[in-house]
């Protein structure tokens, strides 16, 4: 019996896209990406199984390289990770049925990349910091130290509690700052939400790529001037996850 397959969609884009031969799709082995027109749209797409699961760390591996490394070089509209249709046909008529919103937005999107900045503070320095600002906070600090857990644990609950308040607060405001300085640099900024308690700050930024290079010399002045308490990372070029998908122009 033939085995049922489906087509995994990537992404939209303009009907002028070509996939490179070697880029690779989702599963195992991976599928070979084409791209099924209609009018002036496309929509990038590879053959999965429909039996095998998705969502193994290298099919969103090959999602994400594959989403990103067209967003370098043509604006795309990014499709929700997992999103499998019958065939091309199917392809055609989403492409048919939002044909004037994702043309908007690959209009819109055109020659501008997404970057996230990621800031973690150190956690030692971070302490210290806290400790610093926050007489009664150091003070619970002193009388917890070298002491039994036990004999100790409300002062610990307490001293905790004002280190996560801290903490919060001191987020906020480094997010805001973030956004701040990198704001007149950039078409858009969307806050993220942490992944870590120990995040300092974390947002996507929509960048027009002449100013890509200016964007991330600020970023890297930025990251220097707090180095002592925060590592940052810059992750990009990517797609515009942040600013539009395909499923948002679907409601």
């Amino acid at each position: 019996m033939a085995e049922e397959t489906g087509l995994f969609i990537y992404g939209i884009v303009p009907s002028d896209v070509e996939p490179t031969p070697d880029a690779a799709g989702v599963g195992d082995p991976p599928g070979e990406v084409t791209a099924v027109r209609h009018d002036d749209l496309a929509a990038l797409v590879s053959e999965v199984s429909l039996t095998e699961p998705l969502g193994r760390p290298a099919d969103l591996t090959a999602y994400q390289e594959l989403v990103d490394g067209t967003a370098a070089v043509a604006p795309v509209l990014p499709v929700r990770f997992g999103t499998v249709v019958t065939g091309p046909d199917a392809v055609a008529d989403l492409l048919d049925a939002h044909h004037e919103r994702f043309a908007a937005a690959l209009d819109e999107f055109e020659g501008r990349i997404q970057y996230t900045v990621h800031g973690r503070y150190d956690e030692a320095n971070l302490i210290a910091a806290v400790l610093a600002d926050n007489p009664g906070a150091a003070d619970l600090a002193d009388q917890v130290r070298g002491q039994p857990e036990a004999a100790t644990r409300t002062q610990r609950i307490r001293l905790g509690e004002i280190i996560s308040q801290a903490v919060e607060l001191r987020r906020e405001a480094e997010n805001r700052q973030l956004v701040d300085t990198l704001g007149p640099l950039v078409v858009a900024s969307a806050p993220r939400p942490p992944s870590n308690e120990l995040d300092a700050s974390n947002a996507a930024f929509l960048v027009d790529q002449d100013r890509e290079d200016e964007f991330v010399s600020a970023v890297e002045e930025y990251a220097e001037q707090r180095r002592e308490l925060i590592r940052m990372r810059l992750l990009g070029p990517l797609a515009p996850y942040d600013f539009v998908s395909a499923h948002q122009l679907m409601g």
